[in-house]
């Protein structure tokens, strides 16, 4: 951008056009982000439907849990490809088919047969379905971000970034609500029976509402001066962000690290692992997640509106404490056998799982607007893919070796990175920091 306009922009109010592009890029990364978790919550379910009659229960949620893993390692490859053409031809094209790509397989899940009438070939068919969301999930992610933060004056990009995270993980909220409402209103064999496919089907018509909700959005202005200006990057931007920016490359994944490990330890595989390692009914764990989810939503606000105020490593240094803290506390408290205050307790660790609003504002800061997009999406979905893809196999191996408190040893050993990252930012005055 040439020096005028990013005096104008910088110095421009916040105004309801702005508001009006989050709340409509917040709702529908909500509707998509739904789509590509509410694989999680019907686990066990998936494990007795796609995988042969007999098979060991812990056996069986570790090969879906693998089937859930491969979304993530697909990531790469969409946020890659999809990073390209954003930085090429427009963020708006790839952030509208980015969520085209992801309804399609959602509602093809819900249609899938079973074990029981196609054999091996069950597993197989969603567990390339399950790529496909992986791929389509890779591009929407960074590309929101991007887009939300190229649409807003820069002293409200930490709020743009943590709003639109807000709207994702609102999705995750929806696939709560509904997996509790479906707990506790059907018994198990109606949910084998045929309950579990409505809330894919649903997903499905979700993702063409996103879809139809995002015609209403226009091209950033960060893009649409750089086309004009003919500034776009000539080379290939992948290959530029790995020769010029390996150091930013480096603490966007380490810093993406702890946003997986809030993201699917506390609040995607919590509700799972607390039912196996603690005994806590189904129905009370879903509403906990439920409450936590909500938590992490205005989490992700506060947290936005901290760095705007105080600056990333503050916001950083301050969301990383408060989840170790919160996630020890939480999963000891089970360990002890008590269940009173697990609701307090997991709404309190959700409202810290929203240092994950945090994230993006460093990594938009960290690249350059020629190669953003390529930039963030490189970083978020490499880390995404390692740490998230590893994580749900890794846990269930650990929590069968070192017991229930696995999972807050491995969200504690994130946050210390995250903190170091902080100190780093702050000490080498980082353009994020």
């Amino acid at each position: 951008m040439s020096p005028s306009v990013q005096t104008t922009a910088a110095h421009r109010p916040f105004d309801r056009r702005d508001a009006r592009t989050l709340s409509l890029s917040a709702l529908g990364g909500a509707l998509e982000f739904y789509d590509f978790v509410v694989f999680v919550f019907f686990t066990k379910t998936l494990g007795l439907l796609f995988f042969p009659p007999g098979t060991a229960p812990w056996l069986a949620q570790l090969q879906v849990y693998g089937i859930f893993a491969a979304g993530y390692l697909a990531r790469p490859l969409g946020g890659i490809v999809m990073a390209h053409f954003g930085d090429r031809i427009g963020r708006k094209r790839m952030f509208t088919f980015s969520v085209f790509l992801m309804s399609v397989p959602t509602l093809l899940i819900g249609l899938l047969p079973t074990y029981a009438q196609i054999g091996m070939l069950a597993p197989v068919l969603l567990l390339a379905l399950r790529v496909v969301q992986g791929i389509a999930v890779g591009g929407e992610v960074p590309g929101a971000w991007v887009f939300v933060a190229e649409h807003v004056p820069p002293r409200r990009v930490g709020f743009a970034c943590a709003s639109l995270t807000a709207g994702l993980t609102f999705g995750i909220l929806i696939g709560s609500l509904l997996a509790a409402w479906i707990n506790g209103r059907y018994t198990q064999a109606q949910v084998l029976d045929g309950i579990w496919r409505w809330p894919f089907l649903l997903g499905g018509v979700f993702g063409f509402i996103a879809v139809y909700l995002r015609r209403w959005l226009h091209e950033t202005p960060v893009f649409t001066e750089m086309r004009e200006r003919k500034a776009l990057s000539q080379r290939l931007p992948v290959r530029e962000v790995l020769a010029r920016h390996r150091g930013a490359v480096a603490l966007s994944m380490l810093a993406s690290w702890q946003l997986t490990a809030a993201i699917v330890v506390v609040v995607l595989m919590t509700p799972t692992l607390i039912q196996t390692a603690f005994g806590v009914p189904a129905a009370l764990a879903f509403h906990g997640n439920s409450i936590a989810t909500a938590c992490l939503v205005a989490g992700c606000l506060v947290f936005g509106l901290a760095v705007d105020r105080f600056g990333v490593a503050l916001a950083l240094l301050a969301g990383s404490l408060g989840l170790a803290a919160c996630t020890y506390g939480l999963y000891g408290y089970l360990a002890a056998g008590e269940l009173r205050w697990f609701l307090p307790l997991y709404a309190l660790a959700g409202f810290f799982c929203g240092v994950v609003g945090v994230v993006p504002a460093l990594m938009v800061a960290s690249f350059p607007p020629a190669i953003r997009f390529s930039g963030l999406s490189f970083s978020y979905n490499i880390a995404y893919a390692i740490f998230g893809g590893l994580t749900p196999p890794l846990l269930g191996w650990l929590s069968a070796s070192l017991g229930g408190m696995a999972p807050a040893h491995y969200v504690a050993l994130t946050a210390l990175v995250s903190v170091g990252i902080a100190i780093y930012l702050k000490v080498a005055r980082h353009p994020a920091g």
